[in-house]
């Protein structure tokens, strides 16, 4: 097992994700015992989730689940970053996963590897 880095991170995790799940063991792998994060049950607020959106240099719909049945029930094709952004702060589910944050950036782990640039 490599040293303990004295890196920070955060993971807004959910256990559930596989592909969360395996972002988790990327950063224990790297010696990163990050500040876990179940953003299901402790969501970022609406400005938090705007500020991890830009720092991951991404837009707003790449950070949106569209997979999730209540972005159909919402009408949140057309919506706009603002509707967007409000969507995802009253329901969790609709955040795409997981978000890590390091001391030098946040990446939507899609794919995982985004994660190494901010390891």
């Amino acid at each position: 097992m490599p040293a303990k880095s004295e890196q920070t991170a955060t993971i807004y995790h959910n256990p559930r994700c596989s592909t969360s799940r395996k972002t988790l063991e990327l950063l224990r792998d790297n010696g990163i015992e990050p500040t876990v994060i179940q953003y299901l049950k402790t969501p970022p607020s609406r400005a938090e989730l705007a500020a991890m959106i830009a720092d991951a240099g991404i837009d707003v719909r790449t950070a949106v689940r569209k997979r999730e049945s209540l972005y159909g029930e919402l009408n949140l094709a057309d919506a706009s970053d603002d509707e967007l952004l409000d969507a995802m702060a009253a329901n969790p589910i609709l955040i795409e996963r997981p978000f890590v944050v390091t001391g030098k950036g946040t990446r939507l782990a899609r794919p995982i590897d985004a994660v190494r640039e901010i390891l």
